[in-house]
């Protein structure tokens, strides 16, 4: 049976909770929004998808003109901080975890499809950290570098090493 996945629907539940992240602090830099990694030609492409569908069991895609991940030259070199969720990619044997994708909402990456690159950030965090559940949504504060990071789980625009992660505070 065909199952029709709004992916416009999850970008904007994806958006809509990370929008409703909006506490600042100014000692940790300025607060970095999703959106602001897209160019705006982007947006209005996610802004006008159609629905994909996603029958049996091969993953669903997003048209191929969303997935180039184009980024925003004026975001390289930003300082802040940004809120996500983690999936991981390199963890300690305790269960630390060093290395992972950064993303706008919870299961991307793991339910397809993936976000565009431009929606997921490669971060580095050598001091690592350990989550309980993975659908704990984290600060990530560091730099945001423009790079291309691409491996088994998904295509990254943008990278960051951390200064800092903490669970997000409701």
């Amino acid at each position: 049976m065909a199952k029709r996945i709004g992916v416009l629907a999850w970008v904007v539940v994806g958006t809509a909770l990370v929008a409703s992240m909006t506490v600042r602090a100014e000692s940790e830099g300025r607060e970095i929004d999703w959106l602001e990694l897209m160019p705006a030609t982007d947006v209005a492409l996610l802004e006008n998808l159609p629905e994909v569908e996603h029958a049996g069991d091969g993953p669903a895609s997003l048209p191929d003109e969303i997935m180039t991940g184009r980024t925003v030259p004026e975001m390289d070199g930003v300082a802040g901080k940004i809120p996500g969720f983690v999936v991981p990619l390199k963890t300690t044997e305790d269960m630390r975890i060093l290395e992972f994708f950064l993303v706008p909402y919870y299961g991307a990456c793991i339910h397809v499809p993936p976000p565009p690159p431009n929606q997921i950030i490669h971060v580095t965090y050598p001091a690592g950290f350990k989550l309980d559940v993975l659908y704990e949504p984290v600060w990530v504060q560091g730099t945001l570098e423009i790079e291309r990071t691409e491996n088994d789980v998904a295509s990254a625009s943008y990278a960051l090493e951390a200064e800092q992660v903490e669970l997000y505070q409701y």
